[in-house]
């Protein structure tokens, strides 16, 4: 029975390009999950959008001189392009600007005040005299108190991952002065997470199939106790607070971004003309879902959004928050606002998108920070894809094409070795998969690619089909149904020449079709004229 998995992907703030990081962090992980579910005949729903409120769109906007709309605007449809040439299979990537996300997240606001998780209070905040303004958390940095890391937000330390109030930052500073700031008294909407705390204990502790880090840091979060959190700010940019007295703040981006995986999947219901479709992966018990996100997020997605849902009550928490670590850049973590790291738009207009989804993969930060290197990266491509994998596809294509008049051979049975192989490969590759652990299923894959090429060597069909062609056949055979496992197992990971290829090895349908199996290739199935699945690289000039 097709079991139900909602994918849930962070959402980026668009306030300027994003970096491989990103790729490697969230994206492409959360990609090759959904892919791989759907082979599988699972009834997969994978949505996301981009981030417009937050505080780093309004920074951007004043940089520039122009409104957060328009900064938004520009970099949503700039995001929309990185899907399309990456392949990111989204069933819907919006955003928060949308009168559905509006009315969701406020709707939720309401649900927790009437459910009695939010209560009013009055705090002093930072205000800057010289820009007459309150500062939002992210407009005001400092050193942390946790770790003393000099550039901390008013919100999070990057470098330790604690969640922060502004005032607990040593030496503050105005983001837009670059004064020092000054507290004044505001009143505020608060999350009761206290009342939460020990319901979301009980929940944790028994996810031990979680990542380590996402685990340990979790439960230690959660058991050093938690405070109340101010869940409405001084904004003019956002959701408004849908009660009276509140028209000149907005609800806070950390609550209203987690909302937009909800809001997103009801927009979607009501693009499939069934507005309570959506229910399908949030009421259903026994569906999953997986968020996909970088470890600076994990508080956000392993305490606050499942305090929102219990206290909103009937919806399902996560199943698994498998966080990725740091992708670095000359051991520096990547950085959108610093210009650490290759753009995604420079990346995409030197390389194919599938050699740097690979590269990604076999890079993926999954259990600690990697780095990202250039040469690295160029030799993987021209050791791994070019010299591996698309050498054993294109000789193979091209062998048929020159001794059987580009036929599929035909064979009575497989070589028991290469059945066997191929069988291993799917059982270890989908277990991989299924615990969210894609290095290690990438590398299964490339094994039994390696295994293909020392089979067409050793049995050395440019000789057999001399002395004995019924052997040539049978040894291709072998190899190309070789190849065609391959071309699925390696899907997940290299959508657009795993479907190219499908099509080279005769196929008149979509790879999709098939499903998450191996199938053997109809003899005398006529085969297109092969072209190399990849090109060989030089090192570019990359800004």
């Amino acid at each position: 029975m097709a079991e139900r998995i909602l994918v849930c992907l962070a959402w980026p703030y668009v306030n300027g390009s994003l970096h491989v990081g990103h790729l490697a962090g969230v994206y492409i992980p959360g990609d090759i999950f959904a892919r791989f579910h759907r082979l599988l005949g699972n009834d997969v729903l994978m949505v996301s959008g981009s981030d417009e409120h937050g505080t780093p769109i309004t920074v951007r906007a004043e940089q520039e001189g122009v409104s957060p709309k328009e900064i938004a605007d520009r970099y949503h449809e700039e995001f929309l392009g990185y899907w399309r040439a990456l392949g990111i299979s989204w069933d819907l990537y919006t955003r928060t600007g949308t009168e559905n996300h509006r009315a969701v997240v406020q709707e939720e606001f309401l649900d927790l005040l009437h459910n009695g998780y939010l209560f009013e209070q009055t705090l002093e905040a930072f205000y800057d005299p010289r820009a007459g303004r309150f500062l939002p958390d992210r407009y005001v940095e400092g050193t942390c108190p946790n770790c003393g890391y000099e550039r901390a937000r008013g919100d999070q330390c990057d470098q330790c991952g604690r969640l922060l109030d502004p005032i607990q930052l040593i030496e503050p500073r105005s983001r837009l002065s670059g004064e020092q700031p000054v507290l004044r008294a505001t009143t505020h909407f608060f999350l009761d997470l206290p009342r939460l705390q020990q319901g979301l204990i009980e929940w944790v502790r028994p996810r031990t199939y979680w990542r380590p880090n996402v685990y340990s840091f979790t439960l230690n979060f959660l058991e050093g106790g938690l405070q109340p959190r101010a869940i409405t700010r001084d904004l003019e940019w956002g959701v408004p607070v849908p009660v009276p007295g509140y028209e000149d703040k907005r609800i806070y981006v950390w609550f209203e971004a987690v909302t937009g995986y909800l809001s997103a999947s009801i927009e979607w219901a009501g693009r499939q003309g069934d507005p309570q479709v959506w229910e399908r992966w949030w009421k259903d018990p026994h569906a999953r879902a997986y968020y996909f996100i970088g470890k600076d997020n994990i508080p956000f997605h392993t305490v606050i959004w499942p305090a929102i849902l219990m206290a909103r009550g009937g919806l399902n928490l996560p199943y698994d928050v498998p966080a990725n670590e740091y992708l670095l850049f000359g051991g520096e973590k990547a950085s959108k606002s610093l210009g650490i790291g290759y753009t995604v738009p420079d990346m995409l207009a030197h390389f194919d998108p599938d050699p740097l989804r690979y590269y990604l993969s076999t890079n993926m930060p999954e259990t600690g920070d990697t780095n990202f290197d250039l040469l690295d990266f160029i030799r993987r491509n021209n050791d791994e894809l070019v010299a591996t994998w698309g050498n054993l596809a294109h000789r193979s294509l091209t062998f048929v094409q020159r001794s059987f008049d580009g036929k599929v051979p035909a064979c009575d049975a497989l070589d028991p070795e290469v059945q066997a192989r191929i069988e291993q490969a799917f059982a270890t590759v989908t277990e991989r998969l299924s615990a969210v652990h894609f290095r290690d299923a990438l590398r299964e894959t490339m094994a039994l690619a390696h295994f293909g090429n020392r089979y067409f060597d050793e049995r050395a069909p440019w000789r057999q089909v001399k002395e004995d062609k019924a052997a040539a056949a049978t040894t291709m055979a072998n190899v190309l149904n070789l190849v065609n496992g391959l071309k699925t197992l390696f899907a997940p990971f290299l959508p657009h020449s795993s479907e190219r290829l499908h099509q080279l090895l005769g196929y008149q349908d979509e790879l999709r079709a098939h499903g998450w199996r191996f199938e053997h290739l109809p003899a005398g199935q006529q085969l297109p004229p092969p072209t190399p699945l990849f090109r060989k690289l030089e090192t570019p000039e990359l800004s």
